[in-house]
């Protein structure tokens, strides 16, 4: 029998963690708060709708694709299941005309082309950075030091491609998005690039998400969250892994430097390791001691929360022939706090029988921002309900305006604030991401703490911003710790 490894948080860190660590010959047991496993990448029933509310698209589906055998090593990803690659990406309905993003660029660029040829050299440009970066593909490495039983190592295009993306940011980090859309004569590209979420990094992460479509990358596996998350559960258990759902973890146990166990509902489970891989920003309730570190020191001091306030509607009609990725201008904004919104990006799940019932229509918009403090104000002043139903009003009559099928045939509301993501997941602040920003690093933070033995830290805030990929390639990383610093040859991807 090997050494106890306990894991708390059942999201795609921890069942990663906990499937690496089985098949390193650990004894595992992954600790889940809530009934269900997957943490963020989550999806939820109401009446006959299913609303998506983790996955919209993924890195890693295309297989050739570094991060595709992480995932096929953990069971999210194999030659059953169908990745579905909706092309256009985004659909802009600018006063009729459709302006459209393919995941080709050069069809995108053909499309702009032909649609502004003013703007020729505008276009070029834009289409171009998306090209230099298209190749930058997460690289799979391997800690120094790891005895593996075979060694990851990148190809010289990513570096290639990473100092391409250094100079582009160098260039573009600093206009904002509407800087950058006054550079078009066409208005409605200009309002196309203005619909992007708003984000404090500048232009760059536009092209960055460009790039993984244009490369062939950023599918979506059909079924979405729930299935993706079943499948990991299956090989984790399968591989001899233990899951406690309803489950929450209480209080990590450190004896004179080095982690004992757990307290888990009353009860004390021994353990040789502990992998942490909730919310790093929310896990000083886990400690006696709080813990100290520079690395989580700089975390706390340039994390920004990235979330939003998750409107889903069950509506009675057919709406596949729109869009399945509709951006909307709004006639009359929306606002909330100090945040006003002129676009609404809409995700379509018409004619998926994953979704909604033959003739139905399953639709979710996300309004991306930090609102937490206006929804607590509002829990605190019993208008929180008040205010859901105020948004939810608010987005299904701009929607109707552009598809009018939908005007008294939503059958099922649901909005999902930032509160409801901090009581659901544990998230810090309800967040599921890290905000870009310029003090914000792209790196990895380490897994461990000096001076604390047998405990580890994995989840997506150790990979800003975050995601389900930096999740899945934190769970390996806080394994390849664990193998180091335990002598243990760590089983590598084949």
């Amino acid at each position: 029998m090997g050494k106890k490894v306990v894991v708390i948080g059942g999201g795609i860190a921890g069942l990663s963690a906990g499937i690496y660590a089985r098949k390193c010959g650990f004894d595992v047991t992954v600790l889940e708060s809530r009934d269900i496993a997957g943490g963020n990448c989550t999806s939820w029933k109401r009446g006959d709708y299913v609303f998506e509310g983790g996955m919209h698209w993924l890195t890693g589906t295309n297989e050739n694709e570094p991060m595709n055998k992480l995932w096929r090593h953990v069971g999210a990803l194999g030659d059953g299941v169908n990745i579905r690659y909706n092309e256009p990406y985004m659909e802009y309905d600018y006063k009729g005309t459709p302006i459209r993003l393919y995941r080709d660029v050069d069809a995108t660029e053909r499309h702009l082309l032909d649609l502004s040829p003013t703007d020729a050299k505008e276009i070029k440009n834009f289409c171009n950075n998306i090209r230099r970066v298209r190749n930058l593909n997460m690289p799979v490495t391997d800690l120094p030091g790891l005895k593996v039983t075979k060694r990851n190592r990148p190809p010289l295009s990513v570096v290639s491609s990473y100092f391409s993306l250094v100079r582009m940011s160098l260039v573009h980090s600093g206009i904002s998005r509407r800087q950058y859309a006054n550079r078009f004569f066409h208005e409605g590209i200009r309002e196309l690039i203005l619909s992007f979420p708003n984000d404090r990094q500048g232009i760059s992460v536009m092209f960055l998400t460009l790039g993984i479509l244009a490369r062939g990358d950023g599918g979506f596996p059909e079924g979405g969250s729930l299935p993706f998350v079943e499948r990991i559960v299956k090989t984790l258990t399968m591989s001899g892994g233990e899951l406690l759902c309803g489950t929450r973890a209480e209080k990590v146990l450190v004896e004179n430097g080095k982690a004992t166990g757990i307290i888990a509902g009353g009860r004390h489970i021994p353990a040789d390791a502990v992998i942490v891989a909730t919310d790093t920003m929310a896990i000083d309730n886990l400690f006696d001691i709080p813990l100290k570190a520079s690395w989580l020191d700089e975390m706390r001091g340039i994390t920004g929360p990235m979330m939003a306030t998750f409107v889903s509607l069950g509506i009675n009609a057919d709406l596949g022939k729109y869009p399945q990725g509709p951006i909307l201008k709004l006639r009359q904004p929306i606002k909330m706090a100090d945040w006003v919104y002129e676009y609404l990006n809409v995700n379509n799940y018409a004619g998926d029988p994953t979704y909604s019932p033959e003739g139905k229509t399953a639709m979710t918009i996300a309004l991306t921002s930090d609102t937490y403090a206006f929804w607590k104000k509002a829990k605190e002043e019993n208008r929180y309900e008040e205010e859901k139903q105020r948004i939810a009003d608010e987005v299904i009559a701009a929607i109707a305006e552009r598809m009018p099928e939908i005007r008294g045939q939503t059958e099922v509301l649901d909005v999902a604030t930032p509160l409801t993501y901090e009581r659901q997941c544990g998230n810090w602040k309800g967040s599921w991401m890290t905000e870009v920003t310029p003090a914000m690093k792209y790196k990895k933070y380490p897994a461990v703490i000096d001076g604390l033995s047998g405990v580890y830290f994995a989840g997506h805030r150790m990979m800003p911003p975050g995601g389900l990929p930096p999740a899945l390639m934190s769970g390996r990383t806080v394994v390849q710790y664990l193998c180091r610093n335990t002598g243990t040859v760590f089983v590598s991807e084949e």
